[in-house]
């Protein structure tokens, strides 16, 4: 009854892509799962429209044990990483309403260039354009092209080089060469995003994208960056809703052997 009387408020609402009100979780409950207004998704799958409404922005957006600010970079990198940009402006304005700064969307997208490739990235620019000029955001609230970086883990650094080194050395010594610089020794050390939300980004990236078999090293580096344990696992349900269920239960598995080798 309650989960009726929920989605019940929450569709008085999806006629147009507006937010509600904050929740227990901290920040904007989306006002809808779409750009799309809920008569059009109506008028071809009421059943849609209603696991939108009651399971969506009625359950899945109020859980708490993921800030609706990591839902928002989550949805994002996972909308980026699938190209899916019908969706993208909606999303791109709850990220901001949810305190993601216009700074960190910038560098999720170039972080995306690099795990999703660089037509993600440019489909991801050309919308965010759009909210960029309709929200007033000016150069001066985006991250320097260069910029002083973090410091560099250098132990860290020397394991991860030695294993890329080992495993594509003979096979691309450029993807070996590009892997170090820009990748590792540039983009990861930008303090445009935190440490644990560029990881968060690219886990996110890495199961939308069914990449199952780089997610152990990310997602190790990601709790090494803070990212709980509890919050791991509720990025697969997030990224359940947005990439699909074979590419979460994918990861899944992964990730449980993650947190099983941690444990010891």
């Amino acid at each position: 009854m309650k989960r009726i009387l929920a989605a019940t408020a929450i569709s008085l609402t999806m006629g147009e892509p507006v937010f509600a009100q904050e929740g227990t979780g901290g920040g904007a409950i989306p006002g809808s799962a779409s750009s799309l207004p809920a008569g059009d998704i109506r008028s071809v799958s009421p059943a849609l429209s209603r696991y939108a409404e009651e399971d969506v922005i009625g359950n899945l957006w109020q859980r708490p044990q993921l800030s609706r600010r990591d839902r928002s970079i989550v949805t994002l990198s996972v909308l980026i990483a699938r190209n899916q940009v019908i969706d993208l402006e909606h999303y791109v304005n709850v990220a901001l309403d949810n305190g993601v700064t216009p700074s960190e969307v910038s560098e999720i997208i170039t972080h995306l260039a690099f795990y999703s490739g660089w037509s993600s990235a440019m489909s991801a620019i050309a919308v965010t354009k759009n909210v960029f000029t309709e929200r007033h955001i000016a150069a001066d609230q985006l991250p320097a092209a260069s910029a002083q970086l973090l410091p560099l883990n250098k132990d860290a650094e020397q394991q991860r080089a030695t294993a890329v080194e080992k495993s594509v050395g003979q096979i691309s010594p450029g993807l070996v060469l590009f892997t170090a610089d820009p990748l590792f020794l540039d983009l990861w050390q930008r303090p445009g995003l935190a440490p644990r939300d560029r990881s968060l980004v690219t886990v996110s990236s890495l199961i939308a994208s069914g990449q199952s078999a780089q997610i152990t090293y990310h997602l190790n580096r990601a709790m090494d960056n803070g990212l709980t344990a509890e919050e791991a696992g509720e990025v697969i349900a997030q990224t359940a809703f947005y990439a699909g269920w074979p590419n979460a239960f994918s990861a899944s598995a992964v990730v449980g052997d993650v947190l099983r080798n941690r444990e010891k």
